[in-house]
């Protein structure tokens, strides 16, 4: 697969991710307000520059560098020299299948 083909792929995945979550939020925000105070409902546009909106987002953001920097971390330690969770680190990986 071309790295263009997987960098846009991945693009993709993101985007949809963060209009899900923009038009998914912009209807629970708005069936909160209409219990809560009565108030109209908002577009997705107007939803997209409170602060509910931003703070979710970040909220999100930070959990996956979260997840993401512990997995880089955990292959560190597991992949180091001798470690009985890896194979040795020498060995080719036509050797060991892995």
């Amino acid at each position: 697969m071309p790295r263009w083909l997987r960098d846009i792929a991945l693009l993709l995945v993101f985007v949809g991710s963060f209009v899900g979550h923009l038009l998914g939020g912009t209807a629970a925000y708005n069936q909160e307000q209409a219990l809560q105070s009565g108030a109209p409902p908002i577009g997705v546009w107007d939803f997209l520059g409170t602060s509910d909106f931003w703070f979710q987002s970040m909220q999100n953001w930070q959990s996956e560098f979260l997840a993401v920097g512990a997995l880089i971390v955990l292959s560190i330690v597991l992949r180091q020299h001798a470690s009985p969770e890896s194979k040795p680190v020498t060995v080719a990986h036509a050797s060991t299948g892995a």
